[in-house]
């Protein structure tokens, strides 16, 4: 299936394709374009729109995204939701201390736009760091129990 979002990824935008890959869609492709062209490239293409104002799978009543994503496929792995946190924290401004592993990943995030400003090169690179960490939240999970 192909998915479709704005171009420039960061956080939310790195985070919902390894989301997409790993628990909706292991077949996904993305296509990355300015937010002007969102609605017109999903009309054309079918795509679904994922992380741009207006959207189903986008920013909304509090949640980012990745959240919205977990929110509609009706993901309920602990690990993942405890992911979502950071996520959520690391993208959204005003909500970077909620999560002490936030700052972080949104330095981490800028590093790799910096290394790879290429989207998909960027996808590619980054998705071990969202590998990483998941499992790190797995670790977390198993410890809690």
């Amino acid at each position: 299936m192909l998915w479709i979002t704005r171009s420039h990824v960061h956080v939310d935008r790195v985070a919902c394709p390894w989301l997409i890959t790993h628990f909706v869609d292991s077949d996904a492709e993305f296509l990355f374009v300015p937010a002007s062209q969102i609605e017109r490239v999903a009309e054309e293409t079918g795509g679904t729109p994922f992380d741009a104002p207006g959207v189903e799978l986008g920013h909304h009543e509090g949640r980012c995204s990745f959240e919205s994503i977990i929110l509609k496929y009706g993901l309920k792995d602990p690990a993942l939701l405890r992911l979502a946190k950071i996520v959520h924290a690391a993208d959204v401004a005003e909500d970077i201390d909620r999560d002490p592993i936030a700052r972080g990943l949104e330095a981490i995030a800028v590093g790799y736009s910096l290394r790879f400003p290429e989207d998909a090169e960027n996808l590619e690179a980054q998705f071990e760091v969202y590998d990483a960490l998941y499992a790190w939240c797995r670790l977390e999970m198993a410890k809690s129990k």
